[in-house]
């Protein structure tokens, strides 16, 4: 009997918290949704030009991953349909092609192929890449200088990119900020300017 008496009391002691655990995962989950929220709704871009990135980088990767397979390692990144193109190919008329597939989705205005050319990097460098890009945008946070989401942060062998509709004052701070963080070998602007 004192056996019965204290699982039941277990099984009290474990099921009465959850629906105080499910009230904090409500407010956890709605507190990221308007997280998200406040993210778009200060993003210079319209919601519809943000689905258009979308929509491009997906065709672009889809269509590059049918015509060239694991051959290639290309990264599609589309901000306000200008498109960078980052990562690894076996030749320069590689490189070329996989430039003349992007141009040639729907929406996209411009095309900025930083494509270099040889073996494919580990996926040891490209986390160690993800974690610049991280820091980066981590720092762009932390000094509130400027609308952390103004500015994509794109990373590839420790070359930071930084897109994004900015005015002047806010690329030259974005700069130095990406260019004073730990492991980046070099800063490159791709951003269109409002002033």
């Amino acid at each position: 009997m004192q056996n019965l008496n204290l699982k039941l009391l277990a099984v009290v002691f474990f099921l009465l918290p959850l629906p105080f655990l499910a009230g904090c995962a409500l407010v956890a989950a709605t507190g990221a949704a308007a997280g998200t929220g406040v993210a778009i709704a200060k993003d210079r871009r319209t919601a519809g030009t943000m689905v258009q990135d979308e929509s491009v980088e997906f065709k672009s990767n889809r269509r590059i991953k049918e015509k060239f397979g694991r051959k290639v390692h290309v990264e599609v990144t589309s901000f306000n349909q200008d498109v960078l193109l980052t990562g690894e190919a076996a030749s320069a008329t590689v490189k070329n092609e996989i430039e003349d597939i992007v141009r040639a989705v729907e929406g996209v205005r411009d095309v900025t192929n930083e494509i270099t050319i040889g073996k494919h990097r580990p996926l040891t460098a490209r986390s160690h890449d993800a974690l610049i890009t991280s820091k980066v945008k981590a720092r762009f946070v932390n000094e509130g200088i400027f609308q952390a989401n103004h500015v994509k942060v794109v990373t590839e062998d420790g070359v930071v990119y930084l897109l994004g509709m900015v005015d002047r004052e806010e690329a030259q701070n974005a700069v130095k900020i990406a260019k004073d963080t730990g492991g980046v070998r070099k800063v490159v602007r791709v951003f269109k300017y409002l002033d």
